[in-house]
């Protein structure tokens, strides 16, 4: 029997990188998934993958995510993984970059929390279960700072705040909640961010060098906590800002 047999789990961001590993790893356990997206090419790779279910969603439409919440039955898990990584000190973030960076990486979880936790605490409640929230936020956040990440930074502390908050208002009331906060991790966002440096080999050279470990985390580093984290087997672990960063706060 898998680590999450009989668990419903809504995964935001699952079209590629963590969320799209995260997605197989859990059906892979015994969940059934329903991975969301804005990317539909990406969903469609996911379609037909056995415990995965597929639906696109914009987590910056309440009225989307309200609609989706009503059509999906209870959630025991949700893993808000949909984020952005805005490069640049506070010299380059104008009010339109520090918006969309809120909106997508804070006020997105938020929404979707408005949405999904009233079903999950009935659930819970109903069938004295335990329930798991996992927020995505980072190593760059409250925990350490790092350079060009003024608005990430500001962004995933707010989630490692809120997180806090959600898990201290539910604890009694079977809900936990957790942050992820992952290391540098080789997925097609950082890609993407390597190829649009001025030097891209060196940026990769760069990127390594500030793990400890001598290497990028893959998607397979991170799936294992997730795994945890939405399984009973964390079921004394809440309020938390979980590091896998490879060992970058020693």
């Amino acid at each position: 029997m898998g680590r999450l047999q009989g668990k419903t789990i809504l995964i935001t961001a699952a079209a590629q990188g963590i969320g799209r590993a995260s997605a197989i790893a859990c059906a892979r356990e015994g969940a059934q998934v329903f991975a969301t997206d804005i990317a539909a090419e990406g969903l469609a790779a996911l379609a037909g993958t056995a415990g995965i279910q597929t639906h696109r969603l914009d987590v910056r439409d309440p009225a989307a995510i309200t609609a989706l919440a009503a059509e999906l039955p209870p959630l025991d898990g949700l893993f808000n993984c949909a984020g952005f990584v805005h490069h640049g000190t506070v010299l380059d973030c104008d009010d339109a970059a520090w918006e969309f960076s809120f909106d997508l990486n804070v006020k997105s979880m938020h929404r979707v929390l408005r949405a999904f936790l009233p079903g999950m605490l009935a659930k819970s409640a109903r069938e004295q279960t335990s329930a798991s929230v996992l927020n995505m936020a980072s190593m760059a956040s409250s925990i350490k700072g790092f350079p060009n990440r003024y608005a990430y930074g500001a962004t995933k502390a707010a989630v490692i705040g809120l997180t806090k908050a959600v898990a201290a208002d539910f604890v009694k009331q079977g809900l936990r909640c957790n942050a992820l906060c992952p290391g540098t991790v080789d997925t097609p966002s950082l890609r993407q961010r390597i190829a649009a440096a001025a030097d891209p080999v060196q940026a990769e050279k760069d990127f390594i060098a500030r793990q400890p470990l001598g290497r990028l985390a893959t998607v397979d580093d991170i799936t294992p906590q997730v795994v945890y984290l939405l399984s009973d087997e964390s079921r004394f672990v809440t309020g938390q800002a979980v590091l896998v960063d490879g060992g970058v706060t020693i």
